[in-house]
């Protein structure tokens, strides 16, 4: 319950009001005038620098690197947005764009479609996962960076560009029409059995509540009676999307969200405004350490109400808002104008930025700092720290194997060699790697580079760099050398031994060739120790109800 106190009367004596009034009035007119004294010494110097220094400069980008360094200062959500990038700025903020709809990278030896989204120019024309770019129109970008590649693709909508790849022994070209490209913030929704619901919300760009909306009620029409709510590696965006979403489980009429900063333009308080979709469905949400801002903002809310069960790991922990403000010659600033406070009355703001030290650093609030919140069942929650997740699940790691057939691109490579070599597979919930298709992969791997260091071998490597220093290392050495000799040995078994991983791995990445972004997500879903988490909640409905409820532990 939130109680309204009367604010009590202060009186002030006549000369006492008279000298904070001028005392205030002198602070203003010093700040005002340290403000306009520096802006015209940077000016001048500027001015003199081009005039003076022995070679040409450019006035542009030394006064952008001036105020990069001096926002650099305060927090890492402060930017200056020069006209120039207005239209990248745009895209992060709303999720459009004009261009051809596909993701690309560098996966060695040039640029290429990593991932051409469904129903978007790239795909609808025929372009693939891993076709090489050597051209855009009658320039050959084969040399050219990933950034560049990108804006090339990008234009004006309705507009005709020509992409010549490489495919195979191929060389290919496609002509397309350039369309407004609209990002999905639900690349994925789908029921996970007979009863369980799952969207997957990747963004808070425009019309995030939208899709949330629309991926509910169809998978409410399709029987689901149980939701999760997949929030993990979001990064945030539009907090009235935030607020939206968060009203689709709880009634019209309660806060979500109040913003305090320091002028009062900025305060405010965000209320749900609509009859929810449905107030009663069994709810969990997935957050991890890459869930932030508005993220953090809908698990929170969630989790205060009692509204939800929160599976994974600690949030990032972002409190703050940002503002966009218009500043002269069509540049831009986004500010941090304000902290944000969820229904509890916590802040989960993690690093404060305003105790940085002199070297540059910044330190995360402390755990004696931190103060206990209550939620709507009264169980205690803490501020400071991110959103803690009722439910914790260890973060996944993967063998050293593992990382380096991906990062050398061994996987990616294999899995484009397998699209062509296989027309068609069996839908992501059923695919999997045969034990023969694996054989095919280690053959694959024979001759390629994928070097590693295992954990037993770093520490190995350790123990003799330090023994190496006692005077008994010469005594010590043929036993190293043997030890060395057997995990060398274990390392060529790491194939066998890490097999039901690495399939893992493999399955996806094929999966991706032919279902694309959803289907990687979905075939992601299946052996996720996240998920199978939420479903036993979901599946035991006097397990939820402990979790929500407040008790001595």
């Amino acid at each position: 319950m939130i109680q309204k106190f009367k604010k009590p009367v202060i009186f002030i004596p006549v000369t006492l009001a008279l000298f904070l009034g001028v005392f205030a009035f002198q602070f203003k007119n010093d700040k005002l005038f340290a403000i306009a004294k520096n802006i015209d010494i940077f000016a001048t110097l500027i001015r003199e620098l081009d005039s003076y220094y022995v070679d040409e400069i450019n006035p542009d980008e030394l006064v952008t690197v001036g105020i990069n360094a001096m926002l650099e200062e305060l927090d890492p959500y402060t930017e200056f947005i020069p006209e120039e990038e207005s239209d990248d700025f745009r895209m992060l903020t709303t999720g459009e764009y004009a261009g051809v709809g596909a993701l690309i990278g560098n996966r060695g030896g040039g640029n290429m479609i990593l991932m051409p989204y469904t129903g978007f120019p790239a795909q609808n024309a025929g372009l693939k996962i891993a076709d090489f770019i050597l051209k855009i129109d009658s320039l050959d970008v084969s040399k050219k960076s990933t950034s560049e590649v990108s804006e090339l693709l990008k234009g004006p909508a309705n507009t005709s560009v020509k992409v010549t790849v490489k495919r195979n022994l191929d060389t290919l070209q496609f002509s397309l029409v350039r369309k407004k490209i609209s990002l999905k913030n639900v690349p994925f929704y789908g029921k996970l059995d007979d009863k369980t619901g799952y969207i997957k919300l990747a963004d808070f760009t425009t019309n995030a509540s939208s899709e949330v909306r629309n991926a509910l009620v169809a998978l409410k029409a399709q029987g689901a009676d149980r939701l999760i709510l997949d929030l993990r590696d979001n990064p945030g965006g539009l907090l009235n999307e935030a607020v939206e979403i968060v009203n689709l489980f709880i009634p019209k009429g309660r806060e979500v969200v109040k913003t305090i900063g320091k002028l009062q333009n900025v305060n405010y308080t965000y209320k749900t405004t609509k009859t929810p979709i449905d107030k009663e469905i069994p709810l969990v949400v997935l957050i991890n350490e890459r869930s932030a801002s508005a993220a953090e903002i809908v698990a929170g809310a969630l989790q205060d109400y009692d509204r939800a069960v929160l599976v994974g790991r600690k949030s990032f922990g972002k409190g703050l808002v940002q503002t966009t403000i218009p500043l002269t010659y069509n540049a831009q600033a986004k500010i941090t104008t304000a902290k944000y406070y969820i229904p509890s009355g916590r802040c989960i703001q993690a690093i404060d930025y305003a105790q940085s030290r002199e070297n540059g650093s910044v330190t995360t609030v402390p755990d004696s700092l931190r103060k206990a919140f209550k939620t709507a069942n009264g169980r205690t929650v803490l501020d400071g720290a991110g959103i803690e997740p009722d439910e914790k699940v260890a973060e996944v790691s993967y063998a050293p194997i593992s990382y380096t057939l991906v990062t050398g691109n061994h996987v990616f490579d294999f899995a484009t060699d397998f699209f062509y070599r296989n027309k068609t597979i069996s839908n992501p919930k059923s695919f999997e790697v045969s034990d023969q298709e694996y054989e095919a992969f280690k053959k694959f791997l024979i001759g390629k580079d994928y070097d590693y260091t295992t954990y037993t071998e770093k520490s190995v490597q350790d123990l003799e760099k330090y023994v190496s220093k006692e005077p008994y290392y010469e005594e010590i050495k043929s036993q190293l050398e043997a030890i060395k000799s057997k995990v060398n040995h274990s390392k060529e078994n790491d194939l066998d031994t890490h097999k039901k991983e690495v399939r893992k791995i493999l399955r996806e990445e094929i999966i991706s060739r032919y279902y694309f972004q959803e289907g990687m997500i979905e075939a992601g879903l299946y052996d996720d120790p996240a998920v199978e988490l939420a479903k036993s909640y979901l599946n035991n409905p006097v397990k939820i109800s402990k979790t929500l409820t407040a008790s001595v532990k």
